[in-house]
């Protein structure tokens, strides 16, 4: 089936998610959650052929690591669907309302987009959290995995589909494209007009691909080259604790920290016990030259390095004499995803987080909490760094658009 054919059929289903009431909806994320349970054998076969293929094809640990399911994992991507069914449907709230002068009753209220198209990597995960999300919210899906994905995307999306179906809605609420060409991503870019809006989630080169060649609409989702900044007044046990959790949780994220920033200051106090920590960690270290003197084990930073997304046990590591250098550090190779400082200094936090151009600012918390469900959202769609429609973790508001109601009573314009 075309990628046409299926934004067509998508479009129709979409219609009938919008007038869904709240409790259908909810029954239908239980129902999916349900079956994925019920299901996980075959899903894990159908990963299995996957992540074999990616060994093979000589995939890097980040992206096996991002490929991989088990049935702990598959328990909790239906427990996120279980937790998005308990929160508040976006649909129908009303964002604003007031009665004009001349009478008429003006509301603004949140609808779904329609049809949202997803295009992502290896990230089994997504492909469930995209589908509820965009049915809570209303939306139709149209979902187009990596070709590493695609034996682990196709049993996930029968499952969710027969689910759909049981529980009363259009299963074309959730269609897969075919992963297998390149053919498939063009034909989506190209949709305008069945397909209201695309989200891209994955590297640099697929976003920056997403956005300067589609004509349909694009939400961009973030590369997360993220900076942990030790201010002169840290608690420095704090600060190596946050920062090593900010590297080491989880390495494959785009909200894992991929450079450090040390004031002078408290340098000759913080980077003994953090490299040592690193070193523990298995984290390899590419520091600037006063970073360098402390430890033989510090590779010499470069250009390259500091504007890395390294997705592995690497980061970047510079000294700086000040929160002015730090903000510029980071303006110059920051993404606007997510910076953190570590300081007891109200003024310095104060100041930090008015200066930095970023989605999400953390003070004394790790940058691994730049997440929808960690902020409570439920599943997130992605994690926007743009400053247009939406910014940040976006989650089922995010996934709206709004529009007016006006209610007059024979209202006649003079």
């Amino acid at each position: 089936m075309s990628v046409v054919e299926q934004a067509r059929r998508a479009r129709v289903a979409a219609e009938a998610l919008a007038l869904a009431t709240r409790t259908t909806k909810d029954a239908a994320l239980h129902a999916m959650a349900d079956a994925l349970v019920a299901r996980t054998p075959e899903i894990l076969a159908a990963n299995a052929t996957d992540l074999a293929a990616g060994r093979e094809a000589g995939l890097s640990a980040a992206v096996l690591d991002r490929l991989a399911l088990d049935a702990e994992r598959v328990a909790g991507i239906a427990d996120a669907l279980r937790q998005m069914a308990a929160l508040p449907d976006p649909v129908g709230e009303v964002v604003r309302g007031s009665t004009l002068p001349n009478g008429l009753e003006l509301r603004q209220i949140r609808v779904p987009f329609g049809v949202v198209g997803i295009i992502y990597e290896a990230r089994p995960n997504v492909t469930v959290d995209a589908a509820g999300i965009c049915l809570k919210s209303g939306n139709a899906a149209l979902l187009r995995g990596s070709s590493s994905a695609a034996n682990s995307n196709s049993a996930l999306v029968a499952v969710l589909r027969d689910a759909v179906a049981g529980a009363g809605l259009p299963p074309d609420a959730v269609q897969l494209l075919d992963a297998t060409s390149r053919d498939s991503v063009k034909e989506l870019m190209r949709a305008r007009g069945l397909v209201d809006v695309l989200i891209p989630r994955g590297g640099a080169s697929l976003i920056r691909t997403v956005v300067e060649e589609s004509t349909v609409p694009v939400i961009e989702t973030g590369v997360g080259n993220c900076h942990v900044y030790v201010d002169a007044a840290a608690d420095v046990s704090m600060a190596v604790a946050i920062t090593l959790n900010a590297k080491t949780q989880r390495l494959s994220t785009c909200n894992t920290a991929e450079s450090l920033l040390v004031h002078a200051a408290v340098a000759e106090t913080f980077l003994p016990p953090m490299l040592a920590a690193f070193a523990e960690a298995g984290v390899t270290v590419h520091g600037d030259e006063r970073v360098v003197a402390h430890s033989a084990a510090v590779l010499p930073v470069t250009e390259e390095d500091f504007a890395t997304e390294y997705l592995a046990a690497e980061i970047s590591v510079a000294v700086v004499d000040s929160l002015d250098a730090a903000v510029a550090h980071i303006r110059r190779y920051g993404t606007g995803h997510t910076e953190a400082i570590v300081t007891d200094s109200t003024g310095a936090a104060r100041e930090f987080v008015a200066r930095v151009d970023a989605a999400a600012v953390m003070v004394n918390a790790s940058t691994r909490f730049t997440d929808g469900g960690e902020f409570g959202f439920g599943a997130e769609i992605g994690i926007s760094t743009q400053k247009l429609h939406a910014r940040g973790p976006m989650g089922l508001p995010e996934l709206t658009s709004t529009k007016y109601v006006v209610t007059g009573d024979g209202h006649l314009r003079g």
